[in-house]
């Protein structure tokens, strides 16, 4: 039997994805980034609408001055960026690839109807163009 070749985000997504609010403790959210080895994580609302975006890099650099000043660390809602980009479930595969060819994320929230569905990795893009090559290769033999 033959796997599907993966097309669109909604795919490869991963849909019970690590999302936190703008009240959690930026050391909690640091903690959470290294045990589940992820570069950051969408920021929702109660109602799990996106409002943002954090990454491990600003993590960092708060959690570095918290150290250096010897303060407390800040609220995700300080940090995090406002212009969050994101994706929908029904976004090409390869168009994605294209856009994270730049300096772009290395994880997109995914979004439908407002809400937060799931995210998508940068790793995921790739394994899904290694599947699509894979089954090109096969076909032209």
């Amino acid at each position: 039997m033959l796997s599907k070749i993966p097309s669109v985000v909604r795919d490869i997504m991963v849909r019970d994805c690590y999302r936190v609010t703008g009240n959690t403790s930026v050391i909690q959210l640091a903690e959470r980034l290294a045990v589940y080895r992820l570069p950051g994580a969408p920021v929702v609302d109660e109602r799990d609408r996106l409002i943002g975006f954090i990454s491990e890099q600003e993590v960092l650099g708060q959690i570095l001055d918290s150290i250096y000043h010897d303060e407390e660390a800040l609220l995700v809602r300080d940090l995090m960026r406002h212009d969050a980009l994101a994706v929908t479930p029904n976004k090409s595969i390869t168009d994605l690839a294209q856009e994270m060819l730049g300096a772009k994320p290395k994880i997109y929230p995914v979004v439908e109807q407002d809400q937060l569905v799931g995210t998508v990795m940068r790793r995921d893009v790739l394994n899904a163009i290694l599947s699509m090559r894979r089954g090109r290769i096969a076909a032209h033999r």
